[in-house]
């Protein structure tokens, strides 16, 4: 049984770019696939798509980018944790690295990035941070 889904995918990511991985795959979800729609729009993945294993469970698998052979993500935090949620309004969306990385939020208008929820003046969990 998994706890956190997201925290796994997200460990997952990490992994695969520690070991120069092209491709990683992680169990499908709806909310692994919105935060995945927010880092491909932000430029740190190449994308993703829905498959299906061997098992016949759906999952999905992610292409990793790279830039003259590091990793684009330096670093992938899971903020908003099942045991401690996190919530801001859209003055305390933490910016992460003055604005250089991102912080993924769950508003009631959908997943985003901090600067798309400050756009749209909503605010919600802060699930990541990815620099």
């Amino acid at each position: 049984m998994m706890n956190d889904p997201l925290g796994d995918m997200l460990t997952r990511i990490r992994n695969a770019q520690m070991r120069g991985k092209s491709t990683v795959r992680t169990p499908a979800s709806k909310l692994r696939a919105w935060v995945l729609d927010v880092l491909k729009a932000e430029g740190y993945i190449r994308g993703y798509e829905n498959v299906t294993s061997e098992s016949g469970h759906a999952e999905i698998e992610i292409s990793l980018k790279y830039y003259e052979g590091t990793p684009v993500i330096r670093e992938l935090a899971r903020v908003s944790k099942p045991g401690r949620r996190v919530y801001a309004s859209v003055k305390e969306i933490p910016s992460v690295r003055n604005g250089l990385g991102v912080s993924i939020v769950s508003t009631p208008k959908g997943v985003m990035s901090d600067a798309a929820a400050r756009n749209a003046n909503v605010g919600g969990e802060v699930l990541c941070t990815v620099f």
